[in-house]
């Protein structure tokens, strides 16, 4: 436990502390004098400028959360995705650096984009990522503002692009089985000699499941990180003998290769379990490593002295760093946190569950009398040395704080993420219900003391646990949820309905197991106190879910609390909402641990 002549930050003011957007990437202008990012140090998501050590906000006259920076290849321009709602219906626009003149390329527009996009290197084309036609597809808006013709559609939700330097060739990352990705190459320009055509990534005949493309300068190679024993790997194009080589293939996860600008290093994000350095390795040199300290480095990139990335930890909220390659020192270039709150550290554990498998889990240490099971969403995602402002401050407060690694995760190998499909609600919940176990056997919490909370697939997971496992938990809020296959599959986007699928079947021909792991067809279970939170422009977990299931609630006599937040979607972007919404999960978690 932390120190107790330590004074800590209520969590009003935590949850009120400002982080660099952890979920896209910043951009570094060409001649490197820039570097322009997503902040929400206002209270609302901005775009912001580094330049000659000193800070600023980009003066945007457009209404929405401003992500996803990407510098022309003049550095004159800053392209961006913008969301005006919640709904994560991004629109394109540029805003001009020389005139401050900002313009919606999609205004209007009845159908979604992805955030990630990509210049064609004269400057007058942007590769994006449209749904205009149902499916995520490449389209080439001009930068002008003519309709974007679709250039290639692999009828897969697509997900990101990286356009070659030489403007040859567009990589493509798309969505494949499973949770899988694939990587298509796709020509592009007026080129001599036979006509070249678009394709896939393969490795000893069979599709990779790559992601993460990054061209070389002289767009001779594509680095890209890519799965094929148990551990993602880095691999390496060449694009005229179309050989592919690997470039490390140790154990742990390795993703978002970067470029240095003279082409001689590659380096890459490593994972190994709950944390993550930045490795790099000159052309014929030795493997290095260097990092900020024991938290998440992500979305490196080079510059002329060093490299650029974004990390945080449980006393760092996300922000950016710079680390000299040759000496290891790291330099912090935005500080959205003043002073140090010194946390406890999570511990990480394994515990067995149901099948007797082990579970690891970060673990908060509290006074042994009360405790959460916090899961998070995903699922492909994994719970490591983060900025947990809640977690945290309910460790503070004596609350031991268990944290799981569900099947389904990253982070532990390509099995432990499978493990969970076509059985979501099923063996996922089963892994999270057994921490209970753990916490009451080891003294970490007292017998009908323990509650459960999560968001969105966590959220999920949490009403299984209270339908499935209502004995075990005094009480659970369940942040952005879904709570019935069916009728989440009907109300999403048909990117959100391929995965829905790949992971859990045709909801026809796997109907029982739809209904069987929907926790909203046993809500008569239920015997904790439930709280339900949710955004009305949710296009993830629909609110209408919650409402439906607030409904039944309410007519079997169950204690339900559900809050709506008229403005938001699945993830909150206003800082009063958040505040808001968090105070009261804490409020209501405390209310349950303490009857």
């Amino acid at each position: 436990m932390p120190d107790s002549d330590i004074i800590m930050p209520s969590l009003e003011h935590l949850l009120r502390v400002p982080y660099v957007d952890p979920g896209l990437s910043f951009a570094i202008s060409p001649d490197e004098k820039r570097i322009v990012f997503s902040w929400n140090k206002t209270g609302t998501w901005e775009l912001w400028e580094h330049s000659n050590s000193e800070i600023k906000k980009l003066e945007i006259n457009l209404v929405g959360a401003k992500f996803s920076p990407r510098f022309s290849p003049d550095g004159n321009k800053i392209a961006f995705a913008l969301d005006v709602d919640g709904s994560e219906s991004y629109h394109i626009a540029i805003h001009d650096l020389t005139t401050n003149i900002t313009t919606d390329l999609t205004p209007d527009i009845l159908y979604a984009h992805q955030p990630n996009m990509a210049w064609a290197p004269d400057g007058e084309t942007l590769a994006v990522l449209s749904e205009a036609k149902g499916s995520f597809a490449l389209y080439l808006q001009p930068v002008d503002g003519k309709p974007a013709p679709m250039i290639k559609n692999v009828f897969r939700p697509s997900w990101d692009v990286a356009w070659s330097p030489d403007g040859m060739w567009v990589a493509l990352e798309s969505e494949s089985t499973a949770s899988d990705r694939m990587l298509h190459l796709v020509p592009m320009g007026r080129r001599k000699g036979p006509r070249v055509s678009a394709f896939q990534l393969t490795w000893d005949g069979m599709p990779l499941n790559a992601q993460h493309p990054a061209w070389s300068p002289d767009s001779k190679f594509l680095a890209f990180s890519a799965e094929v024993d148990e551990w993602h790997d880095i691999g390496l194009l060449d694009l005229e003998t179309r050989d592919i080589t690997w470039v490390d293939r140790s154990a742990g996860d390795k993703t978002q290769p970067a470029w240095s600008r003279s082409g001689e290093t590659l380096g890459w994000v490593q994972a190994e379990g709950i944390k993550t350095s930045f490795r790099f390795q000159k052309r014929g040199g030795e493997l290095r490593q260097v990092k900020v300290g024991d938290g998440l480095h992500s979305f490196p990139q080079f510059t002329s002295d060093g490299v650029v990335l974004l990390y945080e930890d449980v006393n760092h909220p996300t922000d950016l760093w710079k680390i000299d390659l040759e000496s290891g020192k790291a330099t912090q270039l935005t500080k959205s946190l003043d002073v140090e709150p010194n946390f406890v550290q999570p511990e990480e554990v394994w515990y067995e569950s149901r099948d007797g498998m082990k579970v690891p889990a970060l673990l908060y240490r509290g006074d042994g009398k009360c405790a959460v099971i916090d899961i998070h969403g995903g699922p492909n995602w994994h719970f490591s040395n983060l900025w947990q402002p809640l977690m945290s401050n309910m460790a503070a407060q004596g609350w031991t704080v268990l944290a799981p690694n569900y099947r389904g995760s990253t982070g532990y190998g390509k099995k432990w993420q499978n493990a969970s499909r076509y059985d979501m609600g099923g063996i996922d919940t089963d892994d999270c219900a057994w921490g209970v176990k753990y916490l009451i056997e080891n003294g970490l919490a007292e017998k009908d003391k323990v509650a459960v909370t999560g968001r969105s697939h966590g959220g999920f997971l949490t009403m299984c646990c209270l339908t499935f496992y209502p004995h075990l938990f005094a009480g659970g809020s369940a942040v952005v949820p879904f709570l019935n296959w069916l009728a989440s599959h009907k109300n999403s986007r048909e990117d959100l309905q391929h995965w829905n699928i790949e992971n859990m079947g045709d909801p026809e021909e796997k109907r029982e197991l739809w209904v069987s792991h929907s926790p909203y067809f046993f809500l008569d279970r239920v015997s904790a106190p439930v709280q339900m939170i949710c955004g009305a422009n949710d296009p993830r977990c629909p609110a209408s879910e919650s409402v439906d299931a607030r409904d039944k609630l309410v007519k079997l006599g169950k204690d339900v609390e559900l809050l709506l937040y008229e403005d938001e979607g699945h993830a909150f972007l206003k800082i009063e909402n958040v505040v808001d919404a968090e105070m009261r999960r804490v409020e209501f978690l405390e209310k349950v641990l303490k009857d």
